[in-house]
């Protein structure tokens, strides 16, 4: 039987992350909410003493008013009086988040979270931090996966019962179930959101990449469609819609969204490198003769071919589907197991794909480097190796 593994890097890779696009949230922590310039502490403005609660309005107030220095210290002098008061917890870690102290905002939502774990509004701060502000560290975004699912859980029941808190949590689990590689499940979050509010773009915008990854295609064309027009600026809704329309064959279409979305973010979205299939293919060539002598005699069994993208028979070949993204894919069983007589006498091979590499490499420089680095991963399958075994050598 012939099995498929892909190397399963996706584009834009993990660690870029994307900002939301103009979905309406009341939470704190779904609003990048800048404080003034620089960062010094403001006296939080009360009135003779005011108490505790009075000073977390007052910390909410000036959150929602962009001054997070203020709600810092708002939220600080309430805990001055009342040093386990949740919701001063909660907007402490906030504004902490907002000012860019993302170590300290780490230890903040854990001291609310150890006070009460089960608030919901704070369940959201602290996924929102670890999904979105410090993307990049898979162990941080199944954190923040967990405290999203936990959070919506809570946020569907009494006494927490907050339909559209519960609908933005689960936002926040569809972004890092993408990233995750958990398409399937972002997809129904992503709709599960959608069910309480069908005008929410994040939401919308997940869903689109969620379908992209199953390779569903059509459909995703018109969850990011539907993102553009109403947000016709999200650089991310370029970037993806660009991709899905790659896959249906639109080239010319492709390339003006891919345009646009490096107008909108140069810092995002930078261009491909430039390499000709020869030129590739000469690029792949160096990079086997370069191999030790015992993995270039491994080839001689799954010989490797080069492709543009990767073909949707191969990726719906297994359940869920491989990523459209990936960099490279193995063909056929390990080199431990036997052949098939149906799948003939060279059933294993390796692929890799010029689009997506030239797409995810920073330089050219860099593209040698991912070359290397996804044949040795590819060669990993051939000797058996699991996605984790191969990401624990730095293979993923």
């Amino acid at each position: 039987m012939v099995t498929l593994s892909g190397c399963p890097r996706t584009s834009p890779p993990l660690q870029e992350a994307r900002a939301g696009v103009s979905s309406a949230v009341t939470h704190p922590a779904a609003r990048a909410a800048p404080g003034p310039a620089g960062d010094a502490r403001q006296r939080c403005m009360a009135p003779g003493r005011a108490s505790a609660r009075a000073l977390v309005d007052q910390a909410g107030r000036s959150y929602d008013e962009g001054n997070a220095s203020r709600a810092l210290a708002c939220a600080e002098e309430a805990l001055s009086s009342a040093p386990r008061l949740v919701s001063a917890l909660h907007y402490r870690a906030a504004a902490l988040a907002a000012l860019g102290h993302l170590e300290d905002a780490q230890v903040a939502y854990a001291r609310a979270l150890a006070v009460d774990p089960d608030d919901p509004d704070t369940l959201h701060g602290a996924a929102d931090l670890y999904v979105e502000r410090l993307a990049g560290d898979r162990s941080r975004l199944e954190l923040g996966l967990e405290y999203a699912l936990r959070g919506a859980r809570l946020a569907q029941r009494p006494p927490h019962r907050d339909p559209r808190l519960a609908a933005q949590l689960l936002v926040v689990a569809a972004m890092a179930e993408n990233d995750l590689g958990q398409n399937a499940a972002a997809l129904q979050h992503a709709n599960e959101a959608l069910a309480v509010d069908s005008r929410d773009l994040d939401a919308t915008y997940e869903k689109g990449v969620a379908l992209y990854e199953i390779c569903r295609f059509a459909e995703a064309r018109a969850a990011l469609t539907r993102v553009l027009a109403l947000a016709p600026d999200d650089a991310w809704a370029h970037h993806q819609l660009s991709l899905v329309s790659e896959r249906l064959g639109d080239v010319a279409r492709a390339a003006a969204l891919e345009r646009r979305a490096r107008e909108l973010a140069p810092a995002e979205f930078r261009t491909p490198v430039a390499l000709d299939g020869a030129a590739f293919e000469a690029e792949v060539k160096g990079a086997i003769a370069a191999l030790p002598a015992a993995e270039r005699r491994a080839l001689t069994v799954a010989p490797v071919e080069i492709a543009d993208l990767p073909a949707l028979d191969d990726l719906t070949a297994v359940d869920p589907p491989l990523s459209p993204s990936i960099l490279g894919l193995f063909r056929g069983p390990s080199e431990e197991e036997p052949c098939l007589p149906e799948d003939g006498p060279r059933c294993r091979s390796i692929v890799l794909y010029r689009q997506n590499l030239l797409r995810y490499a920073r330089d050219r420089q860099d593209l040698a480097e991912q070359v290397r680095i996804t044949l040795l991963h590819e060669l990993g399958h051939l000797h058996g190796d699991s996605e984790d075994d191969l990401r624990e050598r730095g293979l993923e």
